[in-house]
């Protein structure tokens, strides 16, 4: 297992983002808005949008959202990772454990 780390930036606002263009296994991943962002971000799958995905609020309000694939017994590829802006230049930290 590897854990990996970066930051995506939302450059336009309603253009999703892919997080991670590898076919890692992900076990277990963490998304927040970046402190600072002036909106709110979303992460989802690549139909994600502002209005179609999981929304991470400012890191002030709530720290990360978690999603642990390993409790089921599986994972998903890191590629399957999306992330969208309501501003444009809002950025989402991510962590991932990967197999």
């Amino acid at each position: 297992m590897t854990f990996v780390t970066g930051t995506t930036t939302v450059t336009t606002a309603g253009t999703r983002v892919q997080v991670r263009n590898t076919n890692d296994k992900v076990l277990s991943a963490r998304f927040r808005a970046k402190p600072g962002n002036t909106g709110n971000a979303a992460v989802g799958d690549s139909t994600v949008s502002m209005t179609n995905g999981w929304t991470l609020v400012n890191a002030a309000v709530a720290p990360y959202e978690q999603f642990n694939f390993r409790e089921f017994q599986g994972s998903v590829l890191a590629s399957v990772f999306y992330v969208d802006a309501a501003t444009n230049g809002d950025k989402v930290e991510w962590a991932m454990i990967v197999a």
